[in-house]
């Protein structure tokens, strides 16, 4: 295949399918493998189950500024941060059920030697301009800024919490030197514009063949949000872009006067695709060169839409500048995922981590899977609630999916002793329902080729919902006692139907797939005899007579509303500790003297009396016996206290405030009042431990403490 043209009749040798690389400067959330991971997956496992030569690879992003940051952050070093991480998001994928054949990372000697070949031979070969520009320097830190330790409002929503690359606010790609009154995120000084040489990918010279590729040869297979990215880029012009950093973390910009210089991390984190491939097929005995330069090799790349301008058109940009590399074939990006409302935010913690959800929710990995596949946000951000979460699991995997098997295991035991039964003739439903049934691998087959696995995982359901709708309306628990021959039918049929589910929900279910196969007692995929994808369409018998099943085992469990509210709990005392975080702080009055404080006369005193002001949400009236008398005080308290709680508590007074008419109830003084860290509010009461006032032993009634 040309890298200028697209040709969809070629045939296909083998794929190559990449899934963004992830930063190691926190863990694995669900934003992460809606937008990424289960969707890579899942079309990796089916075209492993269509007996396809595929290579899945991935790795960690371990430079660039986000790790920079976390290591300042943290007190520690940018290496402690990147093998911390690495090693539990490495784990997670794996406890996930997520099938890379190669988990590399960006650190490795391989992807080191990889990004400076790539670099050195665009270098030679005059790809790179070479420019002294005024970037954004930090005068206090004495280091130039990279785009994410700087800050500032967005040119073009005006967001006033927009990183120096990319507003997060509106997604608009930009320059530090863009933003409004730009702070530096290390020390919060004002930056200053200061020289240095870089080197930049004069992306206007692509612009012709990307126009080709993109615009002419992918408009009617990209999905419309990437393609529509890609074509507004390259009508607005695409400009040079700079492929170095004045950075202390990263890969050496290999080429004389490079020194105190990396490549720039969207330059080297795409080429670890190349270096992860490498990686694998050194270890596995293989040549790893077709699979990034043979013809007939298809590349797909699972990335969410934030990365969408860096696999279509920086790294094929730099693909074309080698000469030999294909290209990729689709980028299926999805839009962001939401979390109750909310968009998901690694700073504020406002995720579901997959690490801890892998342990409040063990052996459950495909009840996330299949709920982050319903939810997938193909076309449009989508919203992730825990109570879908429930609904999904508790009415369609346990009340439809698992319900279909579990009955089909328990009657077979129960009549024949697990043993498949002879099928005697078939009525028209159940050659109906069997040629339903072989139609299924091509329905699911149309909707993951097409990138539309919120639509597959549904056709999978589907197929479900078949089954259990065939016992529903034959109903052999009660034919059983009026037509034995009968039931061995419908039997029949309904375990060829769970065969077919074990097979085809494994791209999607795959632990439950696991399970299945091991309750019908058939051959995992791969091994000598197995059933394989076109099977359930090609074969006239999935599960044979007189083949012996074994006893059911669940397949899922219901999730309890209290596993639920404890997940919400979580998530509100998160929204607290932010909301708390983010209170902007009411500014310092005006400084007063020592007289001016003399003047308040604030004395400690009992509540005698209390009632909420009729007609007011917050007004309660009050009696306060001060010592010198007894007097109302009307305070807005009633929405965090009752009359009740609060009668016959000692407060602070403020006494000799000017009377004031509330709601026609003369108010003669002040309860002092403030909040606690949850934002409460509270008294300010005395300690009765403590004297609070010169030459007095403890406080009473009356007793000032000013």
């Amino acid at each position: 295949m040309s890298q200028n043209q697209k040709n969809p009749s070629k045939s296909i040798g083998r794929y190559t399918i990449t899934a963004a690389l992830p930063y190691t400067n926190g863990p694995i959330h669900i934003g992460h493998l809606a937008g990424v991971y289960v969707p890579a997956d899942i079309y990796t496992r089916y075209l492993r189950l269509t007996n396809n030569d595929v290579v899945f690879v991935c790795g960690s992003d371990e430079h660039g500024v986000a790790i920079s940051m976390k290591a300042k952050k943290e007190g520690v070093s940018p290496q402690e941060i990147i093998d911390k991480y690495h090693g539990i998001i490495k784990k997670s994928f794996q406890d996930f059920g997520i099938t890379f054949d190669n988990y590399s990372r960006t650190s490795a000697k391989i992807h080191h030697e990889t990004a400076s070949e790539f670099f050195e031979k665009m270098h030679h070969n005059g790809d790179f301009i070479e420019e002294t520009t005024s970037q954004l320097y930090d005068a206090e830190a004495q280091q130039f800024l990279a785009d994410r330790f700087v800050i500032g409002t967005c040119p073009i929503c005006s967001h006033k919490e927009a990183y120096g690359d990319q507003c997060e606010n509106c997604g608009s790609t930009l320059n530090a030197t863009d933003l409004i009154d730009p702070k530096s995120t290390i020390s919060g000084a004002v930056p200053t514009l200061k020289e240095t040489k870089h080197w930049f990918l004069p992306l206007d010279r692509y612009e012709d063949f990307l126009k080709k590729w993109i615009l002419e040869g992918h408009k009617k297979d990209w999905k419309p949000n990437v393609y529509g990215q890609c074509k507004s880029w390259i009508d607005d012009g695409l400009k040079p872009r700079a492929v170095t950093r004045d950075l202390d973390w990263g890969i050496p910009v290999p080429v004389p006067g490079g020194e105190g210089k990396v490549l720039y991390v969207w330059f080297d984190a795409p080429i670890g695709y190349v270096s992860a491939t490498k990686e694998w097929a050194a270890r596995e005995g293989k040549d790893w060169e077709p699979y990034w330069k043979a013809a007939d090799t298809k590349m797909v790349h699972f990335i969410g839409k934030d990365n969408i301008v860096f696999h279509c058109i920086i790294f094929p940009a730099i693909l074309k500048a080698q000469g030999d590399y294909i290209l990729p074939e689709n980028v299926p990006a999805n839009e962001f995922l939401n979390l109750e409302g909310n968009k998901l935010s690694t700073s504020k913690n406002w995720a579901v981590w997959l690490h801890e959800y892998l342990e409040e929710f063990p052996d459950m990995q495909d009840v996330l899977r299949y709920t982050l596949t319903a939810n997938a946000p193909e076309t449009k951000d989508n919203d992730f609630t825990w109570k879908d979460f429930q609904a999904r699991n508790n009415n369609e995997l346990v009340a439809i999916f698992g319900n279909f098997i579990n009955r089909v295991a328990v009657l077979t035991h129960k009549y024949y002793d697990g043993q498949v039964p002879v099928a005697g003739k078939f009525t028209q439903v159940d050659m109906d329902t069997l040629e339903q049934l072989r139609k299924y691998p091509e329905i699911i087959s149309s909707s993951i080729e097409r990138y539309r696995f919120r639509e597959a995982g549904q056709e999978l359901m589907n197929l479900a919902r078949l089954g259990n709708k065939y016992l529903a309306d034959e109903e052999p628990w009660k034919l059983i006692k009026t037509d034995e021959e009968r039931v061995k039918t419908v039997m029949f049929v309904a375990l060829q139907i769970a065969t077919a589910l074990a097979v085809l929900g494994e791209p999607f279910l795959p632990f439950t797939s696991t399970k299945l196969k091991n309750i019908i007692n058939v051959t995992l995929t791969g091994a000598e005899g197995s059933l394989e994808w076109n099977d359930i369409s090609s074969k006239e018998t999935l599960l044979p007579a007189g083949h012996i099943i074994n006893k059911a085992t669940l397949l899922f469990r219901k999730v309890e509303d209290k596993e639920i509210e404890v997940q919400l709990a979580k998530l509100e005392a998160t929204k607290k500790i932010n909301e708390f975080a983010n209170k902007e702080l009411m500014p310092q009055k005006d400084t007063i003297t020592f007289d001016d404080f003399t003047k308040l006369d604030i004395r400690v005193g009992t509540i005698v009396e209390a009632e909420k002001m009729p007609k007011t949400k917050k007004l309660m009236v009050l009696k306060v016996d001060t010592g010198l008398d007894t007097r109302t005080i009307v305070s807005g308290i009633a929405e965090s206290f009752t009359a009740e709680e609060i009668l016959g508590i000692r407060v602070t007074v403020l006494i000799n405030l000017a009377p004031r008419a509330l709601r026609g109830v003369d108010s003669e003084g002040m309860i002092l009042m403030t909040e606690n860290e949850e934002g409460k509010l509270v008294f300010v009461n005395p300690d009765t431990s403590t004297s609070l006032s010169t030459g007095s032993d403890g406080v009473g009634n009356g007793e000032t403490i000013n």
